[in-house]
């Protein structure tokens, strides 16, 4: 029986992870927009990396071969709001100035304006947040390092890796009057520690917003799971996340192996009109990024929070 058992277990793994890449293969078509709502997408864009090969998907070449397919697949959402993560070109020492996909889709997406920028001496350029200025007005931005020092600009992270931050965005919606905080982050994918201590900052950060009882959403790629201690810091501090279908992150190679790790979390008051869906759309057999857009449909002030 053991012999048996021990030969029978690899094919049990490969049936396993089989099964687990087709239910995390699940996603949708972006649904039919909903009267009065909010419809909100995180996209992680892929950092571009300014001296890599010509091969490489990341190098400047390999943004040209998946910038049409970024804005198409992004323009067909028919989004009002795009919260960007890793929405940088860079090489070593380079000084913040070229932000070629930022600026590329600018371009191609006319109805937008760029909230969470700004010159990258006092503004980190990598997390803009798009917004469609027929919708929604912008009142002020800002930005904090996942540091301790966190309204030092570039501050290096709490074990001393990489900067990484969170940008944030106040918007008034012309037609409701509504006011909306929109916060983009992006937690370390290495360092559980990191992860932990970011969303902790996060969650006093928004504390005061929250008990103000403003609109708060954020969106953004935590490296972390819907069920993760990271993602319960969250929503113990008054956020609410429904996760989307299936996988957000495909290695670029539409390998659905694990549950998403993009989020779009909104306060109580908030009502969503329908689940999360993560758009696998691939116009020309070129992915956009290694992460699938996540978009929301997000009613602010349609429910009653008894939080505060």
């Amino acid at each position: 029986m053991r012999p048996r058992l021990y030969l029978a277990f690899p094919a049990f793994l490969a049936l396993l992870a089989v099964a687990l890449m087709a239910w995390n293969a699940r996603g949708g078509e972006p649904p039919k927009r909903v009267d009065g709502a909010l419809r909100i997408v995180t996209m992680n864009t892929h950092y571009i990396l300014l001296d890599a090969r010509h091969d490489s998907p990341w190098s400047i070449q390999g943004w040209h071969r998946r910038r049409v397919a970024m804005a198409q697949v992004l323009q067909d959402l028919d989004a009002d709001l795009i919260a960007f993560q890793e929405m940088e070109s860079f090489r070593h020492d380079d000084d913040g100035a070229v932000n070629l996909a930022r600026d590329d889709l600018q371009a191609a997406m006319p109805d937008f304006s760029v909230a969470a920028s700004g010159d990258w001496r006092q503004f980190p350029s990598t997390q803009p947040i798009f917004y469609r200025t027929d919708r929604l007005r912008l009142l002020d931005q800002g930005w904090f390092f996942f540091s301790d020092t966190p309204d030092v600009i570039y501050s290096r992270t709490f074990n001393g890796s990489y900067p990484a931050f969170a940008s944030w965005a106040w918007f008034q919606d012309r037609s409701t009057g509504k006011r909306l905080r929109v916060v983009s982050v992006h937690f370390d994918f290495r360092s559980a520690r990191n992860r932990l201590q970011s969303a902790r900052l996060v969650a006093a950060r928004i504390a005061p917003w929250l008990k103000a009882q403003e609109h708060v959403i954020l969106a953004g790629d935590l490296n972390a799971l819907a069920g993760s201690r990271t993602a319960r810091i969250l929503t113990d501090a008054g956020l609410v996340l429904t996760p989307a279908r299936g996988s957000s992150f495909h290695f670029n190679r539409g390998l659905n192996l694990f549950g998403a790790i993009d989020h779009i979390l909104h306060d109580c008051a908030a009502r969503l009109t329908d689940r999360p869906v993560a758009i696998r759309s691939r116009p020309d057999k070129q992915w956009p990024s290694d992460h699938y857009p996540v978009l929301a449909q997000i009613l602010p002030g349609a429910a009653r929070c008894d939080q505060f």
